[in-house]
């Protein structure tokens, strides 16, 4: 099977895309969903995060949510708000935040692929968190929020994507934090058929974001094998948006731990001395490099640099500075063995600037917190080729892809 193929995207009808796009489901809770929907009757919102229509504290995982997503898009469909294309497209799909812009394309990816791993994962999954988008997908039989993928050197396929994001798009809408979201419908068939090729000749591709709907749409896939073809060939494939790699943009992610296991400041900075070179900063720290990290403590700014000697050189998780941290400091000096699970350490994406950290620490909610140099793309992909995990909350991409711009129907 081909690594990518075209389908029929459920879109927005024409000048419908603001009224509909909304953030992605999994980057805010209920109430501030509930409070983005307020007065926009077609958000997404009422799709993906169908809680906020009802009762304040229902479960969301409780049978109601996922049978009032599916009224909701039955009824988005019935009033014409959502339209799906007549026939299988490519969608060019151009994001720009600031003074970044990436292009990359909206297709449907290959389940199979993704099995046998030429669709490379980077994370572990969590069973309740899979659960949750098997459910999804299944109420609403279509998949609504993509997988961010990324592809290595292809100038074959760029070139293409340059192509056929020139002149007017489709569609463009303004989002959240001022971030453009511009959509081509590529439905040339010989151009189709030119990324496919193009696709098909990349050794790779790697997840970006979406470990979750990945692995849904793999089980949704698998269960629905033999109940037929046609059903079938939609559940072989999830929804994707593919950008190169070297064009994405990976913030870093930060770390604070609510006390110092029982040491006091100058405790912990002796013990934190004994593995790095710690200075005091006169502003906050924001590392220029690898194995350098900010640390705001009691009210100051330090800049930490390990010792080299602890830096391995061939492990490609070992090194990474997610990595170097815990191993060095959040594990044997403020006791966190398990980030997954322990509720004394929290993480800040780099959105939020270095403000976020301070002002947490100074609050008296955390009693110290830790900027990071960003994980590369590099970096991940190596960590992806090896068969390996990074640990949580290694990745950050900015800007998101929204979610309803175009959903992938399962038939």
């Amino acid at each position: 099977m081909s690594l990518i193929q075209p389908f029929a995207g459920l879109r927005p009808a024409a000048s419908r895309a603001a009224d509909v796009v909304a953030p992605p489901y999994d980057v805010m809770n209920a109430e501030e969903a509930r409070e983005m929907a307020k007065g926009l009757p077609w958000s997404f919102l009422h799709i993906s995060r169908p809680e906020i229509d009802l009762p304040r504290g229902t479960d969301p995982y409780a049978d109601a949510v996922y049978e009032t997503g599916a009224r909701n898009m039955a009824r988005m469909l019935a009033e014409g708000i959502l339209v799906r294309d007549p026939a299988p497209r490519l969608y060019v799909y151009r994001m720009i935040m600031g003074d970044h812009e990436q292009t990359g394309l909206v297709a449907a990816a290959s389940v199979a692929e993704y099995d046998n791993n030429r669709i490379r994962r980077h994370e572990f999954t969590r069973p309740a968190k899979e659960d949750d988008r098997v459910r999804q997908i299944e109420a609403l039989s279509a998949q609504t929020g993509p997988v961010l993928l990324a592809f290595g050197d292809s100038p074959d396929a760029e070139s293409i994507l340059g192509r056929q994001s020139q002149g007017t798009p489709d569609v463009e809408v303004t989002a959240q934090g001022g971030v453009s979201h511009a959509l081509w419908v590529i439905d040339d068939d010989a151009v189709i058929q030119r990324l496919v090729e193009a696709f098909d000749a990349m050794p790779a591709l790697y997840i970006a974001d979406g470990h979750h709907r990945s692995a849904a749409a793999s089980r949704v896939s698998a269960a629905r094998r033999g109940i037929g073809s046609g059903v079938q060939a939609a559940a072989d494939r999830f929804l994707s948006v593919i950008f190169p790699a070297g064009r994405m943009k990976i913030l870093d992610y930060n770390r604070l731990v609510r006390d110092l296991n029982g040491l006091s400041e100058d405790g912990f900075l002796g013990r934190v001395a004994e593995r790095f070179a710690v200075v005091s900063a006169a502003e906050a720290v924001r590392p220029e490099g690898r194995a350098e990290f900010g640390m705001y403590l009691g009210g100051k700014w330090y800049r930490l640099n390990l010792d080299p000697t602890r830096i391995p050189g061939d492990n490609p998780v070992a090194r990474l500075d997610v990595s170097l941290l815990s191993h060095n400091l959040i594990e044997p000096i403020l006791g966190i063995s398990d980030p997954r699970r322990d509720e004394r350490i929290d993480f800040v994406g780099g959105i939020r600037g270095l403000e976020a950290l301070k002002g947490r620490v100074d609050s008296g909610e955390m009693a110290v917190a830790f900027s990071l140099f960003p994980t590369s793309m590099d970096d991940l992909m190596s960590v992806a080729d090896a068969g390996e995990v990074m640990p949580p909350k290694s990745t950050w991409f900015e800007p998101k892809l929204v979610d309803g711009l175009v959903s992938l129907v399962l038939g």
